[in-house]
């Protein structure tokens, strides 16, 4: 003790050469010590005591001279690193050259310096001359080097104890993961690693796996800066004979994983746009908050009025950029706890707790003034506006969906009263929506069933009298209400999207049909059906509709007349004239039903690629007050256009004569024939 005392008295010693002497020391209890320290990458022995110069035969002045590389000359190039690390604590058993270049086998144990000490590293030199010892050594380094061979180079921290809670060995991940040396983990020292509140959990696992078996749990890591890891610490037990049981701990960080999970999960419920909650979110909000029979929770449904002007005029990016601004000002504007969704397009919903009506109404009416400041987009100075909904929870809402339905009801009604409204939905206009609502989902089971029918009404030939076609009418049967009109349903169907899969029903049970009466009546059977097509259908898939139908049934194009009213070809003249050339070119007749009702160009009205015109009834009916002035200009246009026609709506014989003497091609109406069944239609024809 004298002589190392001093050794570090003598004036070459620096502050840091004593700090790594002292921390040396601590770690191990070898008298031989030298301080070895790179500078510029060069390995120098920077310090070393009396023990270490009189163990090897240099003098203390000398052994500084000497480069780390001639000290050890086993250990080649990068093997040294394998000595010197800087997570841990390495022995190993070396040749260490002495001074009269003789080999003397030692334990070598280098302990790396902490920081700031940069990188510098206490080793201590044991002669291991004795052969008992030697060989003990050896045995002992042999089982540590398997063990570091599995372990240390790793990429999964792992943990090692032999006996107990206490920690025997921690590899470089682990240092790695909770930035610490081995030295400050070994023992109970990695307990301090865990966080606090899942130190108990970490335990009580550890605990469990020492008695025998398995155990994985989540725990969080602290690292010495004080950042955490997310973790699952995976507990196996082993035994040591002779010394007792421990474990084997293996180390999964999760963190990254978990934070893109949240970031998926994040994406998945907001809208990336203006960053709020989207539909699913909102649906989960309200269902957490929603409780039968109670009340007070409300949703406020907005949607902007003219929105589609802005994109149309000002481009999407304006478009985009009034979202999120309204976004903001939804948010600046609702109470804390509140939420704001975006449920897509232009349409946002407020929902909040503890409310009456009086207060969501006044809620709704801050939002509108809010919305109303002024808002500059490219140069054009803009006053939203929004139409919106309210519901506040009743007892007759069974389930939240219902009262975020009824909000969505409130809306369009708000909208279709003027817009820059704001309606609260009553009991009598809930109960309506919840019918329209059963109705449609009877119309959907309906279609998919095919329990919407036909009915044909002949079509006469004034030239001869004889009946040349039929029309195809939908009829629709509701087991509980009975017969809905056709003014009732196919508007229906047209609201809630399943006109087309109505309108495919009628095209392809009329072709069948048709193919049927070909079967049972030969020539007799009609030569053409007429069959209504509704607005929405007007676009390209309708050629390959028709086409597929009539291959089906193995029918002529001739067979077929698709009638099409003139307010439907007026919403897009361009689009509906390029439909009407796919079907001419096919070879099926097409015909505009209602004309004169509409209001379209006469002009435009020659380049239809059109081959009949439907006289509406209601002109027909004017026949009986002495009016023929239009029906008889519509049927005068049409033979200067080349087009036949179709008086719809004859009720008297009077009428039927009179539309023969105007020019009338075709006639249809109940003092004719009523329209009849398949079956009926195929007794009929047989008939006459």
């Amino acid at each position: 003790m004298a002589a190392r005392t001093r050794a570090l008295s003598e004036p070459s010693a620096s502050p840091e050469v004593v700090a790594a002497v002292f921390h040396g020391v601590s770690v191990s209890d070898a008298m031989a010590i030298l301080v070895v320290e790179q500078v510029d990458g060069v390995l120098r022995v920077s310090w070393s005591n009396e023990r270490a110069g009189t163990l090897l035969g240099y003098g203390v002045a000398d052994l500084h001279a000497v480069p780390v590389e001639q000290l050890l000359p086993s250990l080649r190039g990068g093997e040294l690193k394998l000595l010197l690390r800087r997570e841990r604590t390495v022995h190993m058993t070396l040749p260490v050259r002495c001074a009269s270049g003789a080999l003397l086998d030692c334990s070598v144990a280098a302990v790396p310096v902490p920081p700031p000490a940069g990188k510098r590293w206490t080793v201590r030199l044991l002669s291991t001359a004795n052969e008992a010892e030697r060989a003990l050594r050896a045995t002992a380094d042999a089982h540590e080097r398997r063990f570091a061979t599995l372990t240390e180079r790793s990429p999964v921290p792992t943990l090692l104890s032999e006996q107990g809670m206490r920690l025997g060995h921690v590899n470089d991940a682990f240092c790695a993961l909770v930035g610490r040396q081995a030295e400050q983990l070994l023992g109970t020292g990695w307990m301090d690693a865990v966080h606090p509140e899942d130190l108990e959990s970490v335990i009580e696992q550890a605990v469990a796996v020492l008695e025998g078996g398995d155990r994985e749990v989540r725990a969080r890591l602290v690292r010495d800066d004080g950042s955490e890891r997310s973790t699952v610490i995976r507990f196996a037990h082993v035994f040591t004979p002779g010394v007792g049981a421990g474990f084997i701990g293996t180390i999964e960080d999760i963190t990254d994983r978990l934070a893109f999970e949240a970031r998926l999960a994040y994406q998945a419920n907001h809208d990336p746009l203006t960053g709020l909650p989207n539909r699913t979110l909102l649906a989960e909000h309200v269902a957490e908050r929603f409780r039968p029979g109670a009340g007070g929770l409300a949703c406020i449904f907005l949607d902007l009025d003219n929105f589609k002007v802005v994109n149309d005029s000002l481009g999407h990016t304006a478009g985009d950029a009034l979202l999120v601004e309204v976004a903001s000002r939804l948010r600046s504007t609702v109470r804390p706890g509140d939420l704001v969704a975006r449920f897509g397009g232009d349409e946002f919903v407020v929902v909040c707790q503890h409310v009456t009506e009086d207060d969501a109404v006044a809620l709704a009416e801050r939002i509108g003034l809010a919305l109303h400041r002024p808002l500059t987009l490219s140069g054009v100075e803009l006053h939203p506006r929004a139409s919106v909904g309210v519901t506040v929870q009743t007892a007759e809402h069974r389930a939240a969906e219902e009262l975020i339905r009824d909000c969505d009801i409130a809306m369009y009604q708000a909208k279709a009263g003027g817009k820059g409204r704001i309606t609260v939905l009553d009991s009598q206009a809930r109960a309506q929506a919840r019918d329209k609502l059963r109705l449609v989902a009877d119309l959907r089971e309906a279609i998919d069933r095919r329990d919407v029918t036909l009915m044909y009404q002949p079509i006469f030939s004034t030239a001869d009298g004889s009946a040349v076609a039929v029309e195809s009418l939908a009829r629709w049967h509701h087991p509980e209400r009975g017969p809905i009109s056709p003014s009732t349903f196919v508007p229906l169907a047209e609201e809630s999207g399943l006109v087309s899969a109505l309108g495919l029903l009628v095209l392809d049970e009329t072709c069948r049909q048709l193919a049927e009466w070909d079967r049972r009546l030969g020539a007799d059977a009609p030569q053409r059906a007429n069959v209504n097509v509704s607005a929405l259908q007007l676009d390209v898939n309708l050629h390959g509709y028709v086409q597929s139908a009539l291959c089906r049934h193995q029918l002529e194009p001739s067979r077929l007349s698709i009638e099409i009213t003139e307010s439907a070809l007026m919403k897009d003249p361009a689009s509906a004239r390029a439909v009407l050339l796919q079907l001419r070119d096919l070879g099926v007749q097409v015909s505009i039903d209602d004309f004169g009702t509409g209001y379209s160009s006469l002009a435009y009205l020659r380049h239809l690629p059109v081959d009949c015109l439907k006289v509406d009834r209601s002109f027909v009916a004017e026949l009986a007050d002495g009016h023929p002035e239009i029906t008889s200009a519509v049927i005068a246009l049409a033979r200067s256009l080349g087009l036949c026609t179709v008086a719809e709506g004859v009720e008297t014989r009077e009428q039927a004569e009179e539309l023969a003497r105007l020019g009338a091609t075709y006639l249809q109406g109940f003092s004719l024939a009523a329209p009849l069944t398949g079956d009926e239609a195929a007794t009929w024809f047989a008939d006459r």
